[in-house]
Formats: C-alpha cells, sequence, structure tokens
C-alpha cells in the first residue's frame, strides 16, 4: 500500500494483502486498436481488457487484466450504491448524477442541489475544485450571468454531494469526509471489496479530491455487473438498492455524461451501463449482463469505446448493426483538412 497524500490516512486499509505498486506494464499489455490515416497504421494503442459472460464466467481476457489499476469515475456506480446503502435518500435523478461524470448543464446542477438541499448544506460543503461547466452552452451562460468557477460544476459534485447527504444520515462529521479514515469512505470501500470480491490493493487522491481506489480491471468489471444485473426484487438489501442505480443511470441517460456524451448515447442507444473514468477507463455491462472493462495503457480515452463495443459484439451481447449506427456518434474520425480520412480500428 503507497503512502497517501498529506491529510489522508490508511486506516484499516493496510490489512490489504496485495502490495502492487503499479499497473500492467508495457510487456504485459496487448495492441487494443490502431489510428490509421489514408492507409497508413500511424499510431498504436496498448492496454488490457476483460469480459464476463453473463454468469460471471471469464470469456475472454486481453493483456494483463490482473494487474491492478485505479478504478477512477468507473467506480461512481459502486460509489453511489456506497452512498444510498449508508442512508442517503437519493432517488431518479438524484441517484444517476450521484454516478456521473457529468458536464456541468443547468439540470446537473439542478439535481446535485437537490441532493444537498436534502442535506440541508450549502454548495460550499462540496470539496471538489472550483471549475467551470464542461458543456459550452452551460459555460457561456456561466460566464453571460456574470459567474465563474463553482464546484458544483465539477463532474464529480454529484458524488460529493451524495457523500455528504450519507455523512448527514450518519450524523459523522462534515468537514472531513474526503479523509480515507472517514467513516463515509471506511463505507465505500466496504461497498467496493463487497461487490468486486477483491480488497483494494492501493490507494490514492483522484482529481476531485477523493480517495480512488486500486483493483483489478476483472475485479471493476465484476463489480459493475453486480449492480448491472442486480433486482428490485432481490432479498438482499445491498443488490436492491444496486437495482435502483441501475434503473436511474437508465431513466436519465442524459444525467450520466451530458447530453450527446458518450456513457450517455451508450445507455440510452443500446441499452447499456457505460462508465468511463480517467486514464483510458472504461466499463460497460451489456443488458444481457456481459460485461467488459478495459485500461488503455497510455491513458488515452479515444480508442476505449470502439475497443469495449467491439468486444461485446465477438462475445454476442450486442448486435453488430446496433453499435455500427452507435459509433459515429461517440469515436471521432481521423480528419484531413476537415473532413475523414482515416479511423480508429480495434484489433481485438
Amino acid at each position: 500500500m503507497s503512502s497517501p497524500t498529506p491529510g489522508h490516512g490508511l486506516s484499516d486499509l493496510t490489512s490489504v494483502t496485495s502490495r502492487a505498486e503499479a499497473t500492467a506494464t508495457l510487456a504485459d499489455s496487448a495492441e487494443l486498436a490502431v489510428v490509421v490515416r489514408g492507409d497508413f497504421v500511424e499510431s498504436r494503442h496498448a492496454g488490457s481488457a476483460v469480459v464476463l459472460g453473463q454468469d460471471a464466467a471469464l470469456l475472454r481476457t486481453v493483456g494483463d487484466p490482473a494487474a491492478p489499476v485505479f478504478g477512477r469515475s468507473s467506480l461512481k456506480p459502486l460509489q453511489a450504491l456506497a452512498a444510498l446503502s449508508a442512508g442517503a435518500e437519493l432517488e431518479g435523478v438524484e441517484l444517476a448524477v450521484a454516478s456521473a461524470s457529468h458536464a456541468g448543464t443547468p439540470a446537473h446542477v439542478e439535481a446535485v442541489r437537490s441532493i444537498l438541499a436534502k442535506a440541508n448544506l450549502p454548495e460550499s460543503a462540496l470539496q471538489c475544485p472550483a471549475v467551470m461547466p464542461a458543456d459550452a452552452d452551460a459555460r457561456a451562460g456561466v460566464r453571460a450571468s456574470g459567474g465563474g468557477p463553482s464546484p458544483i460544476y465539477m463532474e464529480c459534485s454529484g458524488k460529493h454531494a451524495a457523500m455528504l447527504l450519507a455523512c448527514v444520515a450518519n450524523g459523522w462529521e462534515i468537514e472531513g469526509y474526503l479523509d480515507a479514515e472517514h467513516p463515509v469512505q471506511k463505507h465505500i470501500v466496504d461497498t467496493i471489496e463487497r461487490l468486486t470480491g477483491e480488497k483494494v490493493s492501493n490507494l490514492a487522491v483522484d482529481g476531485c479530491g477523493a480517495p480512488t481506489f486500486a483493483i483489478t480491471l476483472t475485479g471493476l468489471a465484476r463489480g459493475i455487473q453486480r449492480v448491472a444485473t442486480a433486482q428490485a426484487a432481490s432479498p438482499f438489501p445491498l443488490y436492491k438498492k444496486a437495482a435502483a442505480v441501475t434503473q436511474a443511470i437508465r431513466d436519465f441517460p442524459w444525467a450520466i455524461h451530458g447530453q450527446g456524451r458518450s456513457d450517455s448515447v451508450l445507455v440510452e442507444r443500446l441499452g447499456v451501463l457505460a462508465k468511463r473514468g480517467a486514464e483510458g477507463l472504461l466499463v460497460v455491462a451489456a443488458p444481457d449482463g456481459t460485461t467488459v472493462a478495459l485500461k488503455v495503457l497510455d491513458g488515452a480515452h479515444r480508442p476505449a469505446t470502439v475497443v469495449a463495443l467491439t468486444l461485446l459484439v465477438k462475445a454476442g451481447a450486442l448486435p453488430a448493426a446496433s453499435v455500427a449506427a452507435v459509433l459515429p456518434d461517440v469515436v471521432s474520425p481521423v480528419l484531413g483538412g476537415g473532413r475523414p480520412v482515416g479511423e480508429v480500428r480495434p484489433v481485438v
């Protein structure tokens, strides 16, 4: 276990048995995709991936999916589930935005404010960085109104608001909610470990200031698969709540990312549960439960979507025609002179 940034303790996470300090090496990775310009392969993307079948059986591995990765934002559905199971009264779009890497549109901000109102907390309670909205129209609107950067526009503000609501529900201290020793973070670790079936192997600080946790790609796929396939009629409270997370994302696909943005398009048009994370992470669970998790080794997102969807098509979990119809809207072409002259081509 690596030492955390000052102010973030490890507490009982020191019981973790794995001491891995890095993700897969280039030698242990495999080629995932090439970038073709004209008839010339201009770039290559390496990484690792795993495909789990409907019954959670291992269908396929690419590279080294047993190597640890920081789950980053791909863990957000599990973190939202943790807040819900800790007593945060989240529902509908609130639960979707708690799972989101959102674009800061007025609708996203309204959903985050709804969570904070339930906690009776001001926006200043959010400890994520102050930024401008990622959405261009929303950003222009903030500027036109004389506004500036704010934590509520940050893509992780829904996750932070959900953590705060869980704190209020349990009488936990608010100010230190991002410390790894805080009860809300301990509960998140417990939830991640229960759903992934693995012990967290490393801890660091995510871009939003919250702890992020290292697990294997296989564990990440397993955890998201369990959320995506959970049933509302389950006799187990955690899985009943997991079903609520998935239903919220499917009911409000725009909330998980943003209208026209990749994850939202995949959820809305293919019926999958999709969640990307920083540094080239993506996990996609098909409607039948088949799940892919992948990491692009250099951290690029460019090939992630086409590789994940290709793996699901080859596994028989998504129709090739449906994927072909969606790809132009979620994968940017290679441009030359402002027109398409090439493509990102999967090689898995």
